[in-house]
């Protein structure tokens, strides 16, 4: 495998997780409103999981193949960002204010609405359909291209887990003491991924 691709991808895959999106919007609302952001966290990492088992298995690329399962998928993804913003909007809550609910039922719903989030976030899809794919070397005695994608997939996860653990921790720590200005930041996060969400669905539909 070539380690100098690897160093390059881990360079761009850095610039791309720490752009804000749906994914921060997403664990600093769950920070702000439960005890942990691990679940929220561990369910972003399980979707990109799933991009990962499909990119090896080469089914990434039939999907870029197939214009109207793109747009489906893309679709869906935006319209369950729009919905999950929207109630986020209707209830921001303020640090903590969700701690005497935040049993398992709801550490399990946490956990699959992050896994959803990612699963169907575009910029996931972008990812694994267009970046990644630039880093694989085939031939002259490296590693199968299957292995190369899970090796970039596994540290594409690392990478995201390690970023959004930090922001949703930095979060509540830096609001649990202000909650107007965790109510602010949680309004913020709701509207980015309604916004997103509306954004990309706008997109995806004006293209038919």
């Amino acid at each position: 495998m070539d380690w100098g691709m690897v160093t390059a991808f881990m360079a761009v895959d850095l610039l791309l997780v720490c752009v804000p999106g749906a994914d921060w919007a997403y664990v600093i609302s769950a920070g702000l409103r439960g005890r942990s952001v691990l679940p929220a966290v561990s369910g972003l990492v399980v979707g990109y999981a799933v991009h990962t088992l499909l990119a090896v298995a080469g089914l990434a690329v039939l999907v870029a193949g197939s214009p109207g399962l793109l747009t489906a998928l893309t679709a869906a993804g935006a319209g369950y960002l729009v919905w999950l913003g929207w109630g986020v909007l209707r209830r921001p809550g303020a640090p903590g204010a969700a701690d005497e609910e935040y049993g398992e039922s709801s550490r399990a719903r946490v956990f699959l609405r992050g896994a959803t989030i990612s699963g169907l976030n575009p910029k996931g899809l972008l990812l694994y359909l267009s970046v990644l794919p630039q880093f694989l070397v085939a031939g002259g005695g490296h590693l199968p291209v299957a292995t190369q994608t899970a090796v970039l997939g596994l540290l594409h996860m690392a990478c995201c887990a390690a970023v959004y653990l930090t922001v949703g921790v930095l979060a509540r720590a830096v609001l649990s003491a202000r909650p107007a200005a965790a109510r602010a930041v949680t309004r913020t996060s709701g509207a980015a991924m309604l916004g997103i969400g509306a954004f990309l669905l706008v997109q995806r539909l004006a293209t038919l």
